[in-house]
């Protein structure tokens, strides 16, 4: 926790912490270690809460595995709550929504899916203009055609892209290990020994390229989903995320085929 708040005073550009974890449902757990995956006790509750002075952090949780209160807690703490890692059904995730969880993570992946009678996480996703929703757009974890019905649903306001990048993204190694396990890195897809999806290999603004290349989303309306929709999530839309007078100046420039050639952070060069 000492280490999370220097970041976020110290490192340029750290406006918060993402938690996956504990409160999963183990039936949707992804990658993440089954033994690891609990209701929080009070400790951990205490734990998770004191990120809540780190920025802007959010929490990652399944609503139907942990009592109302803690999500009550939590976002008094100063956290934003995302649903996912979540068997919920769409009327459990209403509940949750009505307490104040505001996003969905990863949508389509590791979460209760939408069918005909039971709308799921991923229904309750699409269908609730309350709800802010993540997406890896890596051509992996979503097919193009998903893609493409996300956005049509949530539009660029709602919906966010998000690298999901494990320690690969940006190197030339095809290997790390996670809690014991080896990942690999294969056709840019990075899995566990069981071939189980591990996070993506992928960077922002090869999300943003995807986005344009796979889903068709103009190159202007998936930088909102790079930016200014993010921002709104984490409640800085009033200084991040747009080119304007009195925001801050965060800025990526890049050439046509995606290839970035500067950033900036606070208007200060950091690469180029």
């Amino acid at each position: 926790m000492a280490a999370a708040a220097e970041a976020c005073l110290k490192i340029p550009g750290v406006h918060g912490f993402h938690l996956e974890g504990p409160a999963l449902n183990k039936s949707r757990k992804g990658i993440h270690p089954e033994a690891e995956i609990r209701v929080p006790d009070r400790r951990d509750l205490a734990a998770i809460k004191s990120f809540g002075d780190c920025g802007r952090s959010v929490v990652t949780l399944a609503p139907e595995c942990v009592p109302a209160f803690m999500i009550d807690e939590l976002i008094s703490a100063g956290l934003r709550i995302a649903a996912g890692h979540s068997d919920a059904t769409a009327s459990e995730i209403g509940q949750a929504v009505d307490r104040g969880v505001s996003g969905v993570t990863h949508l389509f992946n590791a979460m209760s899916q939408l069918n005909a009678r039971e709308p799921g996480l991923v229904g309750a996703a699409l269908g609730d203009d309350r709800l802010f929703a993540g997406i890896i757009c890596d051509g992996i974890h979503v097919d193009p055609t998903g893609l493409r019905v996300a956005f049509r649903c949530k539009g660029r306001d709602r919906l966010m892209l998000v690298s999901d990048a494990m320690p690969l993204a940006g190197t030339n190694d095809r290997q790390f290990m996670l809690q014991g396990r080896q990942i690999t890195l294969h056709e840019n897809r990075l899995t566990g020994p069981d071939g189980t999806l591990a996070g993506a290999h992928l960077t922002m603004i090869e999300a943003v390229r995807n986005a344009v290349a796979l889903a068709g989303i103009s190159l202007v309306d998936a930088l909102v989903m790079a930016s200014r929709t993010p921002a709104a999530f984490l409640g800085l839309e009033s200084e991040l995320g747009r080119i304007a007078p009195g925001y801050r100046a965060d800025l990526v420039a890049f050439r046509p085929n995606f290839e970035v050639v500067g950033t900036w952070i606070g208007g200060v060069a950091s690469m180029g």
